[in-house]
């Protein structure tokens, strides 16, 4: 285990804090010391629930880094939050509130230890999940730089983090994008129980930095006025560049990783030898060595911020039963959206499918300043399936070529959305969601939810899917269903050019994350095109052809495919199909379906995504479950899907495992057969 023997006290030129500074520091770090005291206690008297991670003995390292911030600048604090929460000002009845699970916490009660978000202050919320908030914290540095603020923001996170991958990505992306970012890593010598030396290779964290051509230094982090003047230095240089820098603070912590951490894993020697380097009694000592306070005047301090914190933990004791009804968090999933126009076209072109998305691109850019694009290969080449196109040539400061980073730079572009850009971020392929589903699920969908409203991720990824082109199983899937159980996410995936254009530009306008998927089977293939004013409504199903004798629900690829297929049904069997093309997979927009199943009593279900747990079960549970439709039904419902398997290099097998039209008239037959 690492001593900490060897850091450096950075206080410049003999720094030192002003009188006001050092009472407010001393202030700042009692207030912390006395918070996570009494939660301890609450949690050992079970009157609160769920977890908490402590951070007792490394005060310094917080109250440091907020007194040499400014106002405006952002913080992404850790799991480990409390210290930094209540150095940024925000208010602890609050903070005690929303570990009770109250309606007057922080954030109403739904985020708790772990998710303090406190917008008036510049604290874009805690991340549970360790190293994710790195990424948020590289957004807001974005969206201000594009903003032309002074301000900068704060990546927090500890030395277990410092070997996430979202960590590097972010480091790199940071230095190459030249963003305002301070990585301030709290290194307490434990990432949980494992301790950094066995667990970075490189002798320095801050090291690492080099590997990014980003300047970094590190401070002994229970000196409060050794990190002040550290993040002082710091913040300046990333002011005056206009580039990030890293900052290692080495402390320790004295309590457990969480509460139930009884912390086996090290000595009580190492213990007792930190004790003695507590940061509070250490920034004692020197106050009244230095003659800047008396023995009375410290403790009159120490006495009055433990008094402030107990007050405020019994006003939030009083009404910690008062939480919000069911109803009211459920109305918190979603941002409210603004009034848009829908369906009014004033004239049609025909368009490809890849020629309206960029249509829909460029009209929103045009519309909307705050509208930026983001990813790999977008600029000069166009984009992975020439999308972007020459977009780059019209919008040179709006299009941002990245590093192959997806889950860096979709991070990046859920944290540029809390300040308002309305990012869109282009995944090469759709199999890539799988290394962007951090950001996409933890932050994205929850950020409105867990804020109880501060926050809202206005962003969309778009997402290429499906197979047909010979590229193999790594970049031929359709993940969509992966995405369709997690509430918060708008999924859509149009069917022809029009729509395409029409939802993609309702999509930006959102003030909520949605995920655009795009066929690649689509891209090429030419349909009429609305004018710049055309929009859809994201939730909205679409009837792609009216019919009374069966109901096919499908959407993407798939509707080219059952168009198909109602040809020759209506050719040779005289069968009239309608077409339901879902557009938008969720929120679904279940009464569009239902009612063409009560019309017609029949239903088969289309989708060229594996069959089980598929979201074709989705539309056949609704309709099972709706007593008018279920009666209706003349038969039993049937689905269609792509096969059990991964998608198959070879031509005519990678053709067989998605849903071709003669299987489809063939099962729509099978619908009218008497037994």
């Amino acid at each position: 285990m690492w001593e900490g023997r060897d850091c450096i006290s950075r206080r410049g030129a003999q720094m030192r804090f002003t009188k006001d500074q050092a009472h407010k520091a001393l202030s700042l770090m009692v207030r912390s010391r006395r918070f996570e005291e009494l939660v301890a206690q609450f949690f050992h008297h079970k009157e609160m629930h769920g977890t908490t991670h402590l951070s007792i003995g490394q005060e310094a390292a917080q109250a440091g880094l907020s007194l040499a911030l400014r106002e405006g600048d952002w913080i992404v604090p850790t799991h480990r939050c409390h210290g930094h929460t209540i150095a940024r000002g925000s208010d602890e009845e609050a903070m005690f509130s929303e570990m009770f699970g109250s309606r007057h916490g922080i954030a109403k009660g739904l985020g708790g230890s772990m998710h303090m978000a406190d917008v008036q202050t510049w604290n874009a919320g805690s991340s549970s999940v360790v190293g994710s908030g790195v990424n948020l914290a590289t957004g807001l540095g974005f969206a201000l730089k594009r903003q032309e603020s002074d301000s900068l923001s704060v990546a927090i996170f500890g030395d277990g983090a410092s070997s996430r991958g979202s960590v590097h990505e972010s480091m790199n992306l940071a230095s190459v994008l030249g963003l305002p970012v301070l990585f301030f890593c709290e290194n307490n010598g434990y990432g949980m129980s494992a301790s950094r030396d066995k667990m970075v290779s490189a002798s320095s964290i801050a090291k690492r930095a080099e590997g990014y051509g980003m300047p970094h230094d590190t401070a002994d982090g229970n000196d409060v006025e050794a990190v002040y003047a550290a993040v002082l230095a710091a913040a300046q240089y990333i002011r005056s560049n206009g580039k990030p820098y890293f900052l290692e603070v080495l402390t320790y912590r004295l309590c457990g990783h969480s509460k139930s951490d009884d912390c086996r894993y090290r000595t009580r020697e190492e213990e007792a030898e930190w004790e003695a380097k507590d940061p509070i009694s250490r920034f004692c000592r020197v106050l009244i060595k230095d003659e800047l306070f008396s023995e009375e005047e410290v403790s009159e301090i120490i006495l009055n911020g433990r008094k402030h914190v107990e007050e405020a933990a019994l006003r939030a004791r009083a009404t910690r039963d008062d939480h919000l009804t069911l109803e009211e968090a459920q109305a918190l999933v979603y941002a409210p959206e603004d009034p848009q126009t829908y369906g009014v076209v004033h004239r049609t072109i025909r368009s490809t499918y890849r020629e309206a998305i960029r249509s829909a691109l460029a009209e929103e850019m045009d519309y909307d300043g705050a509208v930026h694009l983001i990813g790999e290969d977008i600029g000069l080449y166009g984009g992975c399936f020439k999308v972007t196109g020459d977009l780059y040539a019209t919008y040179p400061d709006r299009i941002h070529e990245t590093p192959v980073s997806e889950e860096a730079i979709t991070g990046m572009g859920v944290g540029a959305s809390f300040l308002g850009i309305r990012s869109v971020v282009e995944i090469m392929y759709g199999d890539f969601a799988t290394l962007a589903s951090d950001p996409i699920i933890n932050h994205a969908a929850k950020a409105h939810f867990i804020s109880a409203g501060q926050l809202s991720a206005p962003i969309v990824v778009r997402a290429p899917i499906g197979s047909g082109t010979g590229h193999g199983a790594q970049h031929t899937q359709s993940l969509e269903s992966m995405f369709t159980n997690v509430p918060g996410l708008i999924l859509v995936a149009p069917s022809c050019p029009g729509d395409a254009k029409a939802l993609l530009k309702s999509a930006i306008r959102s003030n909520n994350p949605v995920l655009f998927f795009e066929h690649k089977g689509l891209y090429d293939t030419i349909g009429p095109v609305g004018d710049k004013e055309y929009l859809l409504p994201l939730g909205k199903a679409v009837v792609k052809k009216r019919g009374s004798d069966v109901t096919i629900v499908a959407y993407s690829k798939a509707v080219t495919t059952v168009l198909a297929a109602a040809s020759i049904l209506s050719a040779q069997d005289e069968i009239e199909v309608e077409i339901i093309d879902l557009a938008t997979l969720k929120p679904l927009d279940a009464e569009t379906i239902l009612r063409s199943v009560r019309k017609t009593g029949r239903l088969l279900v289309i989708h060229d995504s594996p069959e089980f747990a598929g979201f074709g079960a989705e539309i056949l549970a609704l309709a099972a479950s709706d007593e008018s439709a279920f009666h209706s039904l003349k038969t039993v419902p049937k689905r269609l899907c792509g096969k059990e398997m991964p998608i198959p290099f070879a031509y005519e097998l990678e053709k067989s495992v998605v849903v071709s039209k003669e299987e489809i008239v063939r099962s729509v037959r099978s619908l009218f057969t008497i037994a």
